[in-house]
């Protein structure tokens, strides 16, 4: 049974929600996914696995600086092994830029990443002002100003398209056992 890493970094959890997603949907096809943190990456060991999957948040225009920091330093291990990479971001609720292809912040952490996943995946997240502390309540409802989104405090949405995160699995689970999605 292939195993899968998949190492998250979110701010609100809902990166992690959907890293558990993709793990149950890994597990229907019939592989074994763990779940980690990438602050933990080391005690999960990610030369045991045999794929790895990076998942990224955005906050205020950015994924952490951490993630580019792991990929830099496992760049070899991530080259070796099946991988992939997903971004959870507000503007992939928009359908003209809702693929990697399409979504700016996905294209611009591929162009800045030494590594190349062989999987590249976009979602939608969530929007919860209430969860928000005070300053990125503010910075991201000034963003949905500029961006045609909800700016009503009590907003809470979640974007993300479940069957897109089940799909994704699909494909992760395919390229972990090597074989064509």
């Amino acid at each position: 049974m292939p195993r899968t890493l998949l190492l998250y970094h979110g701010i609100y959890g809902h990166t992690h929600k959907i890293a558990d997603a993709i793990a149950a949907g890994i597990a229907r096809h019939g592989g074994e996914a763990e779940v980690v943190p990438i602050t933990e990456a080391a005690r999960a060991a990610p030369e045991d696995f045999d794929a790895i999957v990076i998942g990224a948040a955005i906050r205020n225009g950015k994924h952490n600086p951490m993630v580019l920091d792991f990929i830099r330093e496992r760049r070899s291990l991530l080259d070796a092994k099946p991988s992939a990479f997903f971004s959870v971001n507000l503007v992939a609720r928009k359908p003209v830029k809702n693929t990697p292809e399409t979504n700016p912040y996905v294209k611009k952490f591929i162009e800045r990443s030494p590594w190349q996943p062989r999987l590249v995946g976009v979602f939608a997240g969530n929007l919860d002002y209430q969860r928000y502390g005070f300053l990125d309540r503010h910075i991201i409802r000034f963003i949905m100003r500029l961006t045609g989104g909800p700016t009503d405090l009590s907003t809470k949405i979640e974007y993300t398209n479940w069957d897109e995160v089940e799909r994704f699995a699909g494909r992760v689970a395919q390229l972990a056992t090597g074989t064509p999605g």
